[in-house]
C-alpha cells in the first residue's frame, strides 16, 4: 500500500515536470529547472517504492533539463542519485559511463574537487564487482589531481593507483605508475620514499618475470635506498640470477619487506621463486637389459664384460697396443 502511494507520488511529480516544459501565449520559454526538480522527486518516490528502473529514468531526466539550464553541478548531483538504482539493478558495467559523465559535469562548474570524489568513491565500489573498471576511473581521478598541480596529492592517488593495480595483478600498468610516483618524490625530495619505491618496482618487475627490468630499476633508483634495502635487493637478484630459491626466499623475508604496504608485502610473499638449477640423473643399472655386443671375431671364450672396460687406456696406447 505504501509503494502504491508513492508510485502514485511519482506519477503527480512527473504530469507537472511535463506541464512547466508546455509554453503558451504567455509562456514562451519551457521552465527546465521547476521539470528537473519534479523529475528528482519523482525519482526518489519511484526508488522509495523500489521501481528501481523508473527511478533511473527520472534522474536521468533529470539531469538532462539541468543541462539544457547550463546547471552543470545539480545535473552531476543527478548523475550521482541516478547511480544509486543502478548498484540496486546490478547494473555494474554501465555505471562508469555515468561516473565518468558526473566528473565532467563537476569541472564543467569549476569543481574539481567533486569530480575527482564521485571517481574516488566509485571506484571503491566497483573493485569487489569490475576491478579493471575501479582502476580506470581511480585512473581518472589521477588525470584530474594531475591537471591541478598538486605534487603531494599527486603522489597520494599514485600511490592509491599503484597499490590497487598490484592487488589485482595489472603489473605491467603498475610499472609506469610507480614510475611516475618516483619522478613526484624527486621533484618534492622526499628521497626516502624513493629507496622503498624502488624496492617495489623491483617486486613488480620480479612479478612480470622480466629479471632484465628488475635489475635496471635497481641500477636507475637503488642509490636512494636505505644500506639494508640495498643490501636485500642485492641478495634477491643474486638469489634469481643464481636460480637459488632459498637465497631469494631469504631475502623477501627482510622484515622492511614483510612491514610494507599490505598488497606489497602480498607481492612479495606470493611472488614466484626461481626453480632451481637441476642436475642430470645418476646411471642405474637397468634390468633384464640384454647382454653386451660380442665381435663374431672375437677368440672363443672371450667377452668384452671378463675384461672389465670396453676401450683401451692410456698404458695400451703407450706400449703400441692400437697398432
Amino acid at each position: 500500500m505504501a509503494n502504491q502511494r508513492k508510485i502514485e507520488e511519482a506519477l503527480e511529480h512527473i504530469r507537472q515536470a511535463e506541464k512547466s516544459m508546455k509554453t503558451g501565449f504567455l509562456k514562451w520559454k519551457p521552465d527546465y529547472d521547476v521539470a528537473a526538480d519534479e523529475y528528482q522527486k519523482a525519482g526518489v518516490a519511484y526508488r522509495i517504492a523500489k521501481q528501481y528502473d523508473k527511478s533511473f529514468e527520472c534522474f536521468m531526466k533529470c539531469s538532462h533539463h539541468y543541462k539544457l539550464n547550463r546547471s552543470w553541478f545539480h545535473a552531476a548531483k543527478a548523475l550521482e542519485l541516478a547511480m544509486q538504482p543502478m548498484k540496486e539493478m546490478g547494473k555494474y558495467k554501465d555505471l562508469p559511463e555515468v561516473v565518468v559523465e558526473a566528473a565532467s559535469l563537476y569541472q564543467q562548474h569549476g569543481s574539481p574537487e567533486a569530480a575527482i570524489t564521485v571517481l574516488e568513491k566509485s571506484s571503491k565500489f566497483m573493485e569487489s564487482h569490475m576491478p579493471d573498471m575501479a582502476i580506470g576511473l581511480l585512473n581518472k581521478a589521477v588525470d584530474i589531481v594531475m591537471t591541478e598541480d598538486s605534487t603531494r596529492q599527486g603522489i597520494e592517488y599514485l600511490s592509491r593507483l599503484a597499490r590497487l593495480m598490484v592487488k589485482y595483478q595489472f603489473y605491467d600498468e603498475a610499472t609506469d605508475i610507480i614510475r611516475r610516483e618516483i619522478i613526484l618524490n624527486q621533484q618534492s625530495e622526499t628521497f626516502q620514499a624513493i629507496g622503498r619505491l624502488a624496492v617495489v618496482l623491483v617486486l613488480v618487475q620480479l612479478a612480470r618475470a622480466d629479471y632484465v627490468a628488475a635489475e635496471k630499476a635497481f641500477k636507475e633508483w637503488g642509490n636512494f635506498c636505505e644500506p639494508s634495502e640495498i643490501q636485500t635487493l642485492e641478495m634477491l637478484l643474486q638469489g634469481f640470477d643464481d636460480e637459488d630459491p632459498d637465497l631469494a626466499r631469504q631475502a623477501l623475508m627482510s622484515p622492511f619487506i614483510r612491514h610494507m604496504d599490505v598488497e606489497y608485502s602480498k607481492l612479495a610473499r606470493d611472488l614466484p621463486l626461481p626453480s632451481g638449477l637441476s642436475t642430470a640423473p645418476k646411471a642405474s643399472v637397468i634390468e633384464n637389459a640384454a647382454a653386451s655386443y660380442k665381435s663374431p671375431n672375437a677368440p672363443p671364450g672371450e667377452n668384452p664384460s671378463d675384461s672389465g672396460r670396453s676401450f683401451p687406456n692410456s698404458d695400451d696406447i703407450e706400449e703400441g697396443g692400437l697398432c
